[in-house]
């Protein structure tokens, strides 16, 4: 029996919920464009998630959150929208001839994130994960030509599955609804303690500017 919306949100959130212990704060330095599929998200808002909840601890629960729409909208494309179910399999069947396919296999935590950090001003890199993949990109034929008939139904076929992808991510964000008050109380355990302990090692460092041992200090 196919498991209910109610479900797969229940067992997502749980899913998140179990990694979050795990979760520590990046140490890396941060980018300046901010995630799209995070900012601004309504089913953060949903969920309780603020701006003032770290980026990874977001874009941990936002990602299983959008697999379960992908899932809802692809049974959707198969049952409904066949010239759209046979463009997705052309361009599935040419993602799969290609030799290096970085995205593939992450963990919920790294979907959808930038394949490479930004560079280090006056230091570029000497090749990046995302420029080898656009070039196994390019070794791969393109995807034959639509007709214009073929482009305007196909248009009309991905409307569809855009309206039916904004009604399940309603749905989603009502059952989400009543998972926040165990989403914070998670944040509250793991997550704040942490954030608190770096604000006071900041403080800290902030407040001893120069080794107190160091007598070279005027």
């Amino acid at each position: 029996m196919e498991r209910s919306l109610e479900t797969r949100v229940s067992q997502a959130v749980d899913a998140w919920l179990k990694w979050l212990p795990r979760w520590e704060p990046a140490t890396h330095r941060g980018r300046v464009a901010p995630c799209r599929r995070c900012f601004g998200s309504p089913v953060l808002s949903a969920a309780g998630l603020g701006a003032d909840v770290p980026h990874g601890v977001q874009h941990g629960l936002s990602t299983r959150i959008k697999t379960i729409v992908d899932h809802a909208v692809a049974e959707y494309t198969a049952r409904n929208l066949p010239m759209l179910q046979a463009e997705l399999d052309q361009q599935a069947a040419r993602n799969r001839a290609r030799s290096y396919r970085p995205t593939e296999g992450l963990e919920p935590e790294f979907e959808g994130l930038p394949l490479d950090p930004e560079p280090a001003p006056g230091a570029p890199f000497l090749f990046t994960i995302a420029g080898l993949a656009e070039e196994a990109d390019a070794d791969v034929p393109a995807l034959p030509p639509l007709s214009e008939d073929a482009k305007a139904a196909l248009r009309q076929e991905v409307g569809l599955a855009d309206d039916y992808a904004n009604m399940i991510g309603r749905e989603v964000c009502t059952i989400l609804l009543h998972h926040r008050l165990r989403i914070q109380a998670a944040i509250t355990r793991y997550v704040e303690p942490q954030i608190e302990a770096m604000l006071q090692e900041l403080t800290q460092s902030l407040d001893v500017p120069f080794d107190p041992l160091d007598g070279s200090q005027d």
